[in-house]
């Protein structure tokens, strides 16, 4: 019989016993997790007080059910992960735009600051109250009051401050220039671009999940060349935090996690002007992702990331400097100030020690010193683990209460292999939705505790002298440590080293 004719042969591994438990297992829970997510922002309706416990609940439930279908997935044969992976995404991605946003509007004023950037006028120069841009106003995001209040459709909508003949309005804090930096601006307007002023919250949503998928795909590509699994994808991909926060709320943050994300590896993997680009634009986004320098600066070229990056950060501010002047600053200062960050209030563990001023500076030198350690012990080759020490030592500091900042830390998590840092994210979410600070510093030591087991029962001695010599600057360790991870990338992927 010729090959032609021959009955091709079924791959018998794809229905083992042993291989189909645990994808039928992983299926079905990245599917129930879609349905969780699905009936969360469809029948919980949006954030407030006296409905917080429902929202806790099915963080938890999310959360549980994330964990199990990413355990199945580890046992998954390798040939069947990465479809599983991106399956997956798109359906817990699917779930997550099919209701509008529930526990944030921050993408009200990413439309509207995108509506007015197409009407040719720049977001710093006028408060989405100003009169001056009253005819840009679409009903969606201004609708009338109703018997001279906003009370019916509060707390996503809240008062313009224009009488009780005026109207009510989705941005918050609508009595101030916008906040956001150069690189999210022109994220808002391409989003846009595309939509007429009556498109609502959709577009930015599927936005965002068009940028999560890209990240998932990032993943498993940067995985594949580490040598390491790729079901760490999921990580990302299946996570209850990126759906809500980076599909659902469509925070813009998500574009400041690919960017710093991207720019981490290229640095790493030999490219750091093409890198520097990528960090000072996902600086330019957000700024909180400067953090991630420290661990990439290993190797002496990977310097060049730093002005380069810097030199993009100033040029992406030109157009809007040039327009607008010194208001670019938007709105800054106050938030800094309102939030507590200025007089050391907003730091939950570290103002428990040091009161008001002392805190500010208790917190920069806790950054400091973990910059520092990053920057010193970060293997150059596989700088990941530094990355995740970073970001999670500063969000231990800081003590962030919006969970989209964790956005940042996902990513660092997969490629590093430090799932213990996810306990951290856990935290960061609960405390979204349930705002006692109190409550928040236990789940904030419950995270420092599994951090630090999980980081003690991995380490080996080896592991400690390496850093010893890293941090005395004994080079050859650190030479040794680059070409062993050159030919087994797989050795040091998961190691802080």
């Amino acid at each position: 019989m010729s090959e032609r004719l021959r009955p091709a042969r079924l791959d018998h591994r794809a229905f083992a016993p042993r291989t189909l438990v645990p994808a039928v297992l992983a299926v079905v829970g990245v599917l129930v997790l879609g349905i969780v997510i699905a009936v969360g922002v469809t029948h919980l309706g949006f954030l407030r007080e006296g409905h917080r416990s429902p929202f806790v609940a099915w963080t938890l439930i999310a959360w549980t059910v994330f964990a199990g279908a990413v355990l199945a997935l580890r046992f998954v044969p390798p040939h069947l992960v990465t479809r599983i992976v991106l399956g997956g995404a798109v359906v817990v991605g699917i779930a997550a735009l099919i209701g509008p946003p529930n526990t944030s509007t921050d993408s009200a004023r990413y439309a509207w600051d995108g509506i007015v950037q197409h009407a040719g006028i720049s977001p710093y120069r006028h408060t989405p109250q100003s009169d001056v841009l009253q005819h840009l106003r679409p009903d969606w995001l201004f609708p009338d009051k109703v018997h001279g209040t906003c009370d019916d459709v509060k707390p996503r909508f809240r008062g313009l401050g224009d009488g009780r003949l005026g109207h009510c309005t989705a941005i918050n804090r609508p009595d101030v220039p916008t906040i956001y930096p150069p690189m999210a601006e022109l994220w808002f307007a391409l989003v846009r671009a595309f939509v007429p002023a009556t498109a609502q919250y959709l577009p930015f949503q599927f936005a965002g999940l068009v940028v999560s998928l890209g990240v998932t795909v990032g993943l498993l590509v940067v995985l594949r060349r580490l040598g390491r699994p790729t079901w760490w994808a999921a990580l990302w991909a299946w996570s209850p935090l990126v759906a809500a926060e980076a599909v659902t709320n469509s925070h813009v943050d998500v574009v400041g996690a690919a960017l710093a994300t991207a720019g981490a590896v290229m640095v790493a993997f030999g490219r750091p002007i093409w890198g520097g680009i990528a960090l000072g634009a996902a600086t330019a986004t957000k700024l909180i992702p400067a953090i991630v320098y420290p661990a990439l600066l290993g190797r002496w070229r990977s310097w060049w990331a730093i002005p380069v990056g810097v030199v993009v950060f100033g040029l992406l501010y030109v157009p809007y400097v040039l327009t607008t002047g010194p208001k670019v600053l938007g709105y800054l200062p106050g938030y800094l100030s309102e939030e507590g960050y200025e007089d050391g209030s907003r730091f939950a563990l570290v103002a428990k020690v040091l009161p008001g001023d002392a805190a500010t500076i208790g917190v920069g030198l806790v950054v400091l010193v973990a910059a520092v350690l990053a920057w010193r012990l970060s293997d150059p080759a596989n700088p990941w683990s530094g990355q995740v020490f970073m970001i999670g030592v500063t969000f231990l500091a800081v003590t962030p209460r919006y969970p989209w900042y964790a956005l940042l830390l996902i990513p660092f998590v997969v490629l590093s292999g430090r799932w213990e840092w996810l306990a951290l994210t856990l935290a960061i979410a609960l405390r979204g939705v349930w705002p006692s600070v109190v409550a928040y510093r236990w789940w904030l030591l419950a995270a420092i505790a599994v951090v630090l087991v999980v980081t003690l029962v991995r380490t080996r001695r080896e592991d400690w002298l390496r850093w010893r010599d890293r941090l005395l600057g004994r080079d050859g360790a650190r030479d040794d440590a680059v070409q062993r991870d050159a030919v087994h990338p797989e050795r040091s992927a998961g190691n802080v080293s």
